[in-house]
């Protein structure tokens, strides 16, 4: 009985065996490598994991070196050990080789390489590739913001040939995503594969010491395997490179190692920025408890020569791939159908927390946004000092909404500044020494000496340098927050232009004098910000106003008619009040008129001497001679204005004017261009003038009629030439005077903010006082605004005040002549002429007057009432008659 049970045990074991599958995978890494060596241990620990668990399916491990792959090689590993799925490939040429082999033979390959840019149709062209990462534009992005937040202006990019993760695409990503924030790659350098070359370190140097000719201290390094980069910087900083003057930005693919390499390799990274992918799924994960003591364990047993048994990113994501087909073998184990696309379907579909993060596809690749941990190497360890997102940028937790990441957004430029980069240079720049000093260029022949001026001496360094440019750029470096040692030097026979180049091709750090900030040297140039303003002037000889009829000038033509018939009615109404009871406003109509006349005029100048009887005649007098005060003091002060500041206006009209009447002008270089070009003057009219005396001499030949000056140069032409020229702004503005340096250079920027503040403090205002501001003599005698005429509302009052103390002393008279209540209206009209015709009043008797008073007389013996009315009366002259006793 017992034999038969025995047997039958044994036919069931067979049976189980028979129906166990085993799936076999391909694995193709560089087992040589600490990468591959973490993915080899960490693949074998989930396959064996898996089978232990599982009684129907087995998965088999076939490991194939990556240095050996080759399209005749895959596809032998493919046929001949029934591989149904590959892993591996680290580099997107070799994930594309594989792919295009597996393809064929409609295998799913699961690559851990991502090219930097998607090609187009990917899906169509490589339909069974399975990307277990995301390309490099996200990390890309993430230098990028890292490199605005210091505000470096120009980065060096380093990366190994065939290196993890290499791509030629990543240089032209990491080129665009710099322009982007402002700043550019200036320069990228590819080391050869350290598979390829036998002395490592003679390359290593060979390329850094072409670099250190660089000004940018910047280095980006993208991809590059561990031993590559232990020889990078360990001679970057035997030869000064990593330290007080330099950046060193380190991609993942070498930080992803850091937990893993020695403290001697660390050390020479020291002070270097460093991005890790953030692996928040380790942490409270049992699975990773479980995963983390076997790993350890295994990998110490295989790799004695390791320092460091802990495993990283890449282990992590290799134990994640084969859960990942595993996961879709299980889910297959209750289908009758099975093939290679439902399995690659199955892996596609695929949704869990692994141990590297989210396991989650999207058009084959990873749907998850990465995160990174943004590192700073401190000694002989690493310190995280922020975590970046793509939606949120910088942030302190990876779980932030868009409020929050707001506010922590930037915040890496605080951090670094406190945590990382203590006592430490940030401009990412080759900063000057004492022993190696700025190389300042300046124009040895400026056309205003005003602006820059060279004396020279026996030697170049004995040259003495003056002028407006020269004192803002002392006062300017004297703000800044470091020392900065230069010197100056000048070329003969050097154009503006030519001194622009020299600074671009590096043989000048910078150029100081009165450089015009135009948009064609921006391309090879850094400008600071103007520190003059920026304008065209039209300069032009002046001309003397006439002065036949300056005397008119300071009244209007209507305060001119208004006071002369005020005066004719002041006048008339003096006469009409006097000429009855004054013998000097009696007598023939002419000497009236003349008489009358006479007085109304000498009043202006208070010479008149005639009499004056009646009381209402004084008050109209007072007020009129109180308005001729008045006017005549304004007239007195608006003519000496007139006569003291001179008048001058221009011999020329304005710019269409001169090309109308097809004249000259003069300007210089660029100007003149701009006159050409956008002015529309004719060539022909164009004349270059290449120094400031050269405007006055060619002006005073008149062969110009004008001249276009920027906004400096004519405050200077004019401060020399006050009173034979005269300016007038244009519209047009121009970029105003800077100094220049090298493309990136931060120190343009420190200039900027320098200058800034001589603006704000007053400093710079006091310059251009001392150097360009007109001088007193020009300042006091020359306007450009003429003084307005007096018109009809400067004296209305006045005006006003006589017209009525006249009417109304004009009314009471003629109210006090009362007239008979019989008289017709003739009779009225006889008699009121007969009051203004008394022409006898004040002159000698004749004999025809004689003869009419006698008759009076005896008339009045015969008439007594007659006879008293005259007795009662007294002479003429003392008593006048009213017109009520007139017959």
């Amino acid at each position: 009985m017992s034999v038969v049970l025995f047997f039958l045990l044994i036919f069931s074991i067979n049976g189980a065996k028979a129906q166990t599958k085993v799936t076999g995978i391909g694995i193709l890494i560089d087992s040589n490598t600490r990468i591959g060596k973490e993915e080899k241990v960490a693949m074998e620990i989930a396959a064996q994991n898996y089978n232990n668990h599982s009684n129907t399916h087995k998965v088999t491990l076939h490991v194939l070196d990556s240095l050996r792959v080759t399209t005749s090689a895959a596809e032998k590993m493919i046929r001949k050990k029934r591989i149904k799925v590959m892993i591996g490939m680290h580099t997107w040429p070799e994930a594309a080789l594989v792919a295009d082999v597996a393809g064929q033979a409609r295998v799913p390959i699961i690559s851990f390489a991502a090219p930097a840019i998607n090609p187009p149709l990917m899906p169509l062209r490589w339909p069974f590739l399975i990307q277990m990462a995301k390309n490099g534009s996200q990390q890309i992005k993430c230098i990028a913001d890292i490199v605005r937040a210091y505000n470096w202006q120009r980065v060096i990019a380093i990366s190994e040939d065939g290196a993890y993760g290499t791509d030629s695409g990543m240089f032209a990503l990491l080129s665009g995503a710099l322009q982007t924030v402002g700043s550019e790659m200036e320069y990228h350098s590819v080391l050869p594969p350290i598979s390829s070359v036998s002395d490592p370190e003679r390359v290593v140097q060979e390329e850094l010491i072409m670099l250190k000719k660089k000004k940018s201290r910047v280095f980006v390094v993208l991809h590059s395997s561990l031993e590559m980069a232990t020889y990078l910087f360990r001679e970057a900083k035997q030869m000064g490179l990593v330290g007080r003057d330099s950046v060193w930005i380190i991609s993942d693919s070498i930080m992803n190692l850091l937990d893993s390499i020695n403290n001697s390799v660390i050390s020479s990274m020291e002070g270097a920025l460093g991005i890790k992918t953030y692996d928040s799924e380790k942490v409270g994960n049992s699975e990773y408890q479980d995963f983390y003591p076997q790993f350890r364990k295994i990998f110490r047993t295989e790799y004695l020569e390791e320092d460091n048994s802990g495993p990283g990113i890449y282990a992590l994501r290799a134990y994640d791939s084969i859960r990942l087909v595993t996961k879709a073998i299980e889910r297959m184990a209750n289908n009758t159908r099975s093939s290679p696309k439902i399995l690659l379907d199955n892996m596609l579909s695929s949704n869990f927390s692994g141990l590297s993060g989210r396991i989650h596809f999207k058009a084959g690749q990873l749907s998850e946004s990465p995160v990174f941990r943004i590192v700073s190497v401190v000694g002989k360890r690493y310190k995280e000092i922020d975590l970046w997102t793509p939606d949120f940028g910088f942030s302190m937790s990876p779980f932030v909404d868009k409020c929050e990441a707001k506010i922590f957004h930037g915040s890496l430029f605080f951090t670094a500044k406190s945590l990382f980069i203590p006592e430490r240079n940030q401009t990412g720049w080759e900063m000057p020494t004492d022993s190696k000093p700025l190389k300042i260029g300046v124009p040895g022949g400026s056309p205003f000496k005003t602006f820059v001026k060279v004396k020279y001496g026996e030697k170049p360094n004995q040259n003495e340098y003056d002028g407006f440019c020269i004192h803002v750029f002392n006062k300017a470096r004297g703000l800044l927050e470091y020392h900065l040692p230069y010197e100056f030097e000048t070329r003969r026979g050097t154009t503006y232009n030519d001194l622009i180049h020299l600074v671009h091709n590096k043989t000048y750090d910078g150029v100081v004098g009165d450089f015009t900030i135009l948009s064609d040297r921006l391309q090879y140039v850094d400008f600071t910000v103007p520190y003059t303003e920026s304008s065209l002037v039209l300069i032009v000889p002046e001309k003397s106003e006439s002065f036949e009829f300056m005397f008119i000038e300071p009244f209007t033509w209507g305060l001119w008619v208004v006071t002369g018939a005020i005066l004719m009615y002041t006048m008339f109404t003096v006469w009409f009040l006097e000429h009855q009871s004054n013998p000097e406003f009696s007598g023939p109509w002419k000497n009236q008129i003349s008489t009358a006349l006479w007085f109304t005029l000498s009043s202006l100048f208070f010479a008149h001497r005639e009499k004056i009887n009646r009381n209402d005649t004084r008050l109209v007098i007072v007020v009129w001679l109180f308005v001729v005060m008045i006017v005549t003091s304004s007239y007195t002060a608006s003519l000496s204005s007139m006569l003291t500041v001179q008048q001058l206006r221009p011999n020329v009209a304005d710019i269409e004017w001169l090309k109308n009447h097809n004249l000259k002008i003069g300007c210089q270089d660029k100007i003149c261009e701009y006159a050409v070009n956008v002015l529309n003057f004719k060539s022909e009219n164009i004349v270059n003038i290449s120094h400031d005396y050269m405007y006055f001499e060619e002006f005073k030949s008149k062969y110009i009629a004008a001249a276009f000056l920027e906004l400096p140069y004519a405050k200077v032409f004019l401060n020399k030439h006050c009173n034979e020229f005269t300016g007038t702004m244009t519209s047009t503005k121009t970029g105003g005077l800077g100094f220049a340096f090298q493309k990136g250079s931060p120190i343009a920027g420190d200039f900027s903010k320098a200058i800034l503040q001589l603006s704000e403090n007053g400093d710079l205002k006091s310059l251009e006082d001392e150097w360009l501001t007109p001088s007193h003599e020009c300042s006091t005698n020359k306007t450009s605004n003429k003084p307005n005429s007096l018109s009809i509302k400067s004296f209305g009052f006045l005006y006003l005040l006589s017209f009525s103390t006249s009417t109304i002393c004009l009314l009471l008279s003629l109210i006090s002549w009362r007239d008979p209540c019989n008289e017709s209206i003739w009779q009225k009209v006889v008699r009121l002429v007969r009051y203004f015709h008394i022409k006898n009043r004040g002159s000698p008797p004749t004999p025809a007057d004689i003869s009419s008073t006698n008759e009076g007389i005896s008339d009045a013996n015969e008439s007594p009432s007659r006879l008293d009315f005259i007795s009662n009366s007294n002479s003429p002259e003392s008593h006048p008659p009213s017109p009520a006793s007139i017959n």
